[in-house]
């Protein structure tokens, strides 16, 4: 005899499975923004203490790496879930900073361009806005390329997964 489930029964469960996506997706993003601002403000602090006994240019290229390096691993470990990066993980991840220091500073540029005589408010409104943008572009680049979750293959009777399986694992 087989039973069926009710007709809404269905409906829940993709509203469970999505909700679950939902806030799982959610707490990586919050845990992406909280190490993205800590490493942000530590390589702040590590940059004012290093220009006092090397050439600012250095000291900023020296704590850009670092910080790199760090919020790459973290981000890896803690926000995704991925474990250690690699090397590919590293060079994808610092394209992405690339990237966004371009968009930061086109939209510097373009404020300066557009208004020569902004002040310290709006550069920094501009710059911050600039950032959130590419902090979110960012997380969505690593969160779904760089540190994308591996689905479960599907497998046969003989020992491989069925798609049903598959399906439930999904």
């Amino acid at each position: 005899m087989t039973t069926t489930a009710p007709r809404g029964a269905a409906r829940e469960g993709t509203t469970m499975n999505g909700l679950r996506l939902m806030r799982r997706h959610t707490a990586s993003f919050v845990r992406f923004s909280g190490l993205g601002s800590a490493v942000t403000l530590a390589a702040s602090a590590a940059l004012v203490l290093l220009a006092q006994w090397i050439p600012w240019m250095a000291a900023n290229a020296l704590t850009t790496v670092a910080s790199a390096v760090a919020a790459t691993e973290l981000h890896a470990r803690v926000s995704f879930g991925h474990g250690r990066p690699g090397l590919a993980g590293h060079v994808k991840s610092a394209a992405t900073i690339a990237v966004g220091w371009l968009v930061t500073s086109a939209a510097l540029g373009a404020l300066a361009a557009l208004r020569p005589g902004a002040g310290l408010v709006m550069q920094q409104t501009v710059y911050l806005s600039a950032t959130a943008l590419v902090g979110t572009g960012r997380y969505l680049v690593l969160r779904l390329s760089v540190f994308a979750e591996q689905a479960p293959r599907p497998r046969t009777d003989e020992g491989v997964r069925s798609r049903a399986a598959y399906d439930a694992a999904a």
